[in-house]
């Protein structure tokens, strides 16, 4: 079986968030959570805890984005030249 890009689920203080998902999206979340149960030895994953790791790994994986955020950081702790 292929190893999944997403290890096993950290506990954090949640932030509720509701979104409305297609369907199809939410059986492959669901096929998801069982193919990771079983690769990590965890119990199936809740949603409410897979989907949040699985978007943390997207965009610590996403170059673009962390392009993006490291240059828009760098900038704005760059002092602003003085306008003498």
């Amino acid at each position: 079986m292929p190893k999944l890009k997403l290890g096993p689920i950290e506990s954090d203080k949640p932030v509720k968030l509701s979104i409305q998902l297609p369907a199809s999206v939410h059986r492959d979340l669901i096929a998801y959570g069982e193919v990771h149960a079983l690769q990590t030895g965890q119990v199936t994953a809740d949603l409410a805890r897979l989907i949040p790791a699985m978007l943390a790994r997207f965009m610590a994986t996403d170059r673009g984005f962390r392009t993006t955020r490291w240059t828009n950081s760098t900038a704005k702790s760059q002092p602003k030249p003085s306008q003498n």
